[in-house]
């Protein structure tokens, strides 16, 4: 491949990478080949990978020293460009006359191969007919409006097959729905496709070879064991044998060619059992219990194993996760979320498990976390424009028209980035002086509670500062970090062994030390330059 076509590749915004340092990698990996012909583009190949979005590590180990950099002169301003870089993302942000920031190339978020899509939900007492899509490169959820004519649903269900968007039963507040209805991503359009037998609130919903079975749930009368299959090409719902137990509010996912259904409720406690069909036997089994009840609960596979996460265990919303092993046939418990929650939207996207809004037995919420199971931790990402619960989310991959669902501002990603940041510092400044800012979140009186009930999520009750609900403030990342000074030599001009990261005055010299290089690590890693929360750890 010759230097013009490989670097069409990698400059490309539709390249289809988590971490650019992948893509660094590559570009060191062509040159080898044929390294005396190839490495004086080293710094043609660099233009394309966006330095500025590298882990810290990546940058100085492997692009600052590597032989290739250090023996090109052209590669030398590319080099203190992406410190500078790096340097004015940290400078203390209540520096006065301070010029509006502009998101340069070198860190320019690439497009997202998937996209997540929220679709309805429960708020202010009300359904939602709103969608809203995740753009994981830029951290932003965008409105899209495109509600559905046929009006509101919460408590539903929805599948993806190629770029339709299946919405489920669900239910209205006032009606307990059969229909099918159907978004076409491409065309941005809705339309209606055959009913389901029974009515469904609550309804569990998985897809399998081409087919959506909708499962259990809640008629309006009574918890429903039911199983029914519809296939997309004959337009028609099929009665399949149903589960071994009554499950409204429970979770199902595919899995090796199996569908699971987790936890629940059957009417009288919530469920800590879970079950699979096999569509080769057409028959449903059960497998160990969890360690804990769920209902409103939510449930992934991911990389091979069953994830389930969250829910009401019938005293408090949970925290807690546990990954189902098939092998062992055993449950193994998961780090907590930052946020306890039930009734929620769980997708994966970019290798991440993405917890979406849900009802933390206060207030619902609009808080996005993902998971990392590599290093079994939970990440704060940007909150959905909409506070809601009983949503449901998948990701279509793929779609040709992608850039009507991500974030289109992405040059004003770091001014934005920094507005937030300053609201926050001053936030915590008025605290600090004993002003209290006002939480964005509604709260309820959690007695009037009912998890069992479809306004169990109403939020239409006084706001409490988040000093009332005993919460702390979140704490800006940089805020945690230190500034990065560029050290030039006497004669002011920059060198790359002069190029190294130097401590703040007064500060220890071994300061800026792993958990630092891990923060930084995983902000930069999936391009969030949005996010105002600190990524949390838990013990």
């Amino acid at each position: 491949m010759n230097v013009t076509d490989f670097y069409g590749i990698i400059s490309d915004d539709e390249l289809n990478t988590r971490e650019e340092d992948y893509v660094w990698k590559m570009c060191v990996k062509w040159i080898d080949r044929d390294p005396e012909s190839r490495k004086k583009h080293v710094a043609h190949l660099m233009t394309g990978v966006r330095l500025g979005l590298m882990t810290p590590k990546c940058f100085m180990e492997e692009v600052k020293e590597h032989p290739y950099v250090l023996q090109c002169a052209e590669a030398k301003p590319l080099i203190v460009d992406t410190f500078k870089f790096i340097n004015f993302l940290y400078v203390p942000f209540n520096m006065p006359f301070q010029p509006k920031l502009t998101t340069p190339p070198l860190a320019m978020p690439r497009l997202p191969h998937e996209v997540i899509f929220a679709i309805g939900g429960w708020s202010g007492g009300t359904s939602k007919a709103c969608i809203e899509t995740y753009d994981t490169r830029a951290d932003r959820w965008v409105n899209i409006h495109a509600e559905d004519p046929a009006g509101p649903r919460a408590y539903h269900g929805t599948a993806v097959i190629g770029f339709k968007i299946y919405s489920i039963g669900g239910y209205d507040g006032v009606e307990y729905f059969n229909t099918c209805r159907v978004f076409d991503a491409v065309k941005k359009k809705w339309s209606e496709v055959a009913p389901m037998h029974c009515r469904r609130c609550y309804v569990s919903v998985a897809e399998l070879n081409g087919m959506i079975y909708a499962i259990g749930g809640y008629d309006g009368h009574n918890r429903l064991n039911t199983v029914e299959r519809y296939n997309p090409k004959t337009n028609q719902w099929t009665v399949i044998p149903p589960m071994n137990m009554q499950r409204s509010d429970a979770s199902a996912c595919t899995l090796k060619g199996r569908i699971f259904a987790t936890g629940g409720f059957n009417g009288q406690e919530c469920l800590d059992s879970a079950e699979f069909y096999d569509p080769t036997t057409n028959v449903w089994t059960r497998i160990a219990n969890m360690n804990h009840r769920r209902s409103g609960v939510s449930c992934v596979a991911f990389k091979g194993q069953l994830y389930v996460i969250g829910g009401f265990n019938g005293t408090a919303r949970l925290a807690t996760g546990e990954r189902y092993d098939m092998a062992s046939q055993t449950w193994h418990s998961i780090r907590e979320m930052n946020h306890s929650r039930s009734n929620f939207g769980l997708e994966i996207i970019d290798d991440m498990i993405f917890a979406i809004g849900g009802f933390n037995g206060v207030s619902t919420i609009s808080h996005t976390e993902c998971y990392v199971a590599e290093t079994d931790e939970w990440m704060e990402a940007t909150d959905m424009n909409i506070v809601r619960s009983a949503l449901s989310a998948n990701n279509v991959a793929g779609l040709p028209n992608k850039r009507d669902y991500i974030h289109k501002e992405r040059d004003r990603l770091m001014e934005e980035r920094r507005q937030r940041l300053m609201a926050s510092a001053m936030a915590r400044d008025e605290v600090g002086h004993g002003n209290a800012p006002h939480s964005l979140v509604a709260t309820n009186d959690a007695a009037l509670d009912d998890y069992d009930s479809p306004i169990e999520d109403e939020d239409d009750q006084p706001q409490l500062a988040l000093q009332q609900l005993g919460l702390p403030l979140p704490l800006p990342l940089p805020l945690a970090m230190p500034v990065l000074p560029i050290a030039a030599p006497a004669g002011g001009a920059l060198g790359l062994a002069q190029l190294e990261v130097q401590p703040q005055p007064g500060q220890a010299v071994d300061d800026p030390g792993q958990e630092n290089n891990r923060r930084f690590r995983v902000q930069l890693r999936n391009q969030r330059y949005g996010s105002v929360h600190e990524i949390r750890r838990r013990a």
